[in-house]
Order: structure tokens, then C-alpha cells, then sequence
């Protein structure tokens, strides 16, 4: 989502103080240190404060970021069920074998 700089020129957010952040959420919590950045430390006040968003964050890990472009961005920084799999279980799959077809 792109956002309207000048929102955050009319709100006396200076450059000084820095749009640029990102927010680490890890079950419902942030889990990096954002107190050097105000805009970042507020909203993720507001939405932790939100019941709704912080149903959604206490369900996983996810990522917002906001660029030098105003562009904020949500990733959901979980690993998909497939991926987590270790060796050892990967190992004890069973191995299928395409059936011969006959003409």
C-alpha cells in the first residue's frame, strides 16, 4: 500500500525523526527494537490495541515495513508447513511410483 507523503508532512512528522521502519511481530508481540523510530512505535500500539489485528498477529510471525517511498508493506514471515519438515521426516515418506500405462 502506498501512502501520501504529504499526510505525513501535514502531521509534523520530520524526516529527522525517519519514515523508514519495520516492525517485527512474533505471536502477538513485537519482537525487535523499534523505540528509535515514534511512527513505528505508534502503530504498533494501535494495532495491538486493535482486537481484531491482534488475533491475526498472535497466529503467526509477520513483518510491516514501511520504505523511503511511502509504501507499506505486511509479509507473513511463517514458514509454510512443507518447507519445515526435516530431513529425517522427508526421509521417512513413502516413495510412490508412477504406474506403467499400457497402450
Amino acid at each position: 500500500m502506498t501512502l501520501n507523503r504529504v499526510d505525513f508532512e501535514r502531521a509534523g512528522t520530520g524526516r529527522k525523526a525517519g519514515y523508514k521502519f519495520t516492525i517485527e511481530f512474533t505471536n502477538g508481540r513485537v519482537s525487535n527494537v523499534i523505540s528509535n523510530s515514534p511512527l513505528a512505535t505508534n502503530l504498533a500500539a494501535v494495532m495491538l490495541e486493535n482486537d481484531s489485528t491482534k488475533n491475526i498477529l498472535k497466529g503467526g510471525c509477520y513483518t510491516i515495513s514501511l520504505n523511503t517511498r511511502f509504501q507499506l508493506t505486511t509479509v507473513n514471515t511463517d514458514p509454510p508447513a512443507a518447507a519445515t519438515k526435516t530431513e529425517e521426516e522427508k526421509k521417512e515418506e513413502p516413495v510412490t511410483e508412477e504406474a506403467e500405462v499400457s497402450e
